[in-house]
């Protein structure tokens, strides 16, 4: 009797998914030394794949996607005649670039990165009614940032204290475009949102309503 082989004593598998016999069907084609046979082994093998994922078949370049598999769990050292481009090892490994993250540490961080981002943007605007648009909503969207840090309310003055601040002087709301919104109609538009205080409460609400039936 052969005895009993596990898991952990047997090679890794590089795709799990398809499971130890078509990694075991791969080795074969591996082996095989006559070409005409080794390419025959290699399309029954991505047919045997393709049955193992019949939800796929619609999906565009299904095969392309098997037969980059088939490579990648022959380690791509098998030669064999495949009707796509073949994937290259060191491309595949690569490691990808790392994310530039933002380390500037904001002096008012309640208003976040895109806040001052949007400011130096609108710095290297031309001066335009288009601009001035802009900058309101840039000073509005502050004073809402600010609420969300504050709860209580936010005079217009800090906010275009603030704005001068941070676009160093170069950034004013236009006196046709003041006053802000109110503070009460930017906690309002919050809480119709479900982040402020009053949805809090109505979902605790609908959540006891429920427990008692």
């Amino acid at each position: 009797m052969e005895t009993l082989q596990y898991n952990t004593k047997r090679e890794q598998l590089i795709i799990p998914e398809y499971g130890r016999h078509i990694h075991l069907m791969i080795e074969q084609a591996k082996a095989e030394t006559n070409a005409e046979e080794r390419n025959k082994k290699a399309k029954a093998i991505i047919g045997v794949m393709g049955n193992l994922n019949p939800h796929l078949r619609d999906v565009p370049d299904f095969q392309h996607k098997l037969w980059d598999q088939f490579f990648i769990m022959a380690d791509f050292d098998i030669d064999v005649d495949c009707p796509f481009e073949k994937p290259e090892k060191e491309v595949l490994e690569a490691k990808p670039d790392k994310l530039a993250y933002p380390q500037n540490h904001p002096k008012y961080r309640f208003y976040g990165n895109n806040i001052k981002r949007m400011i130096d943007v609108a710095i290297n605007w031309e001066e335009n009614e288009l601009k001035e648009v802009l900058v309101f909503t840039i000073a509005n969207h502050m004073k809402k940032s600010f609420l969300s840090w504050n709860k209580d309310s936010v005079d217009d003055a800090v906010i275009m204290a603030h704005l001068d601040e941070l676009s160093n002087g170069k950034l004013k709301v236009a006196a046709s475009q003041l006053p802000l919104s109110e503070s009460a109609e930017l906690l309002k538009f919050k809480s119709k949102n479900g982040n402020g205080p009053k949805s809090n409460i109505a979902s605790k609400q609908r959540r006891n309503k429920r427990k008692r039936y």
